[in-house]
């Protein structure tokens, strides 16, 4: 199944309240945030042998390139707003 399967209903309501690519910009955004909700589980149980207080190395990798990607994301969707915004006041 594509994303476009499973997640037809999300779809339709973002792309429907914010056009075509803010609206999957904005499903894109939360399937990254619920993969950081899985990986933060994940690190509770898997811990580093150096420093049980914190997750391992893999997952603190994965989980930080999740918080970058998400970053970009929600630049795009500002950006995109932004001028949106610029467009009608012109």
């Amino acid at each position: 199944m594509t994303v476009f399967e499973d997640h037809r209903d999300e779809l339709e309501h973002y792309e429907t309240m914010m056009g075509p690519w803010r609206g999957r910009l904005a499903v894109t955004l939360d399937l990254v945030t619920n993969a950081l909700v899985l990986v933060g589980q994940h690190g509770v149980y898997c811990h580093s042998a150096r420093d049980p207080e914190k997750p391992s190395m893999d997952v603190q990798v994965v989980q930080q390139e999740l918080v970058k990607a998400k970053q970009l994301i929600q630049s795009v969707m500002e950006g995109l707003r932004e001028e949106r915004e610029r467009r009608a006041d012109s």
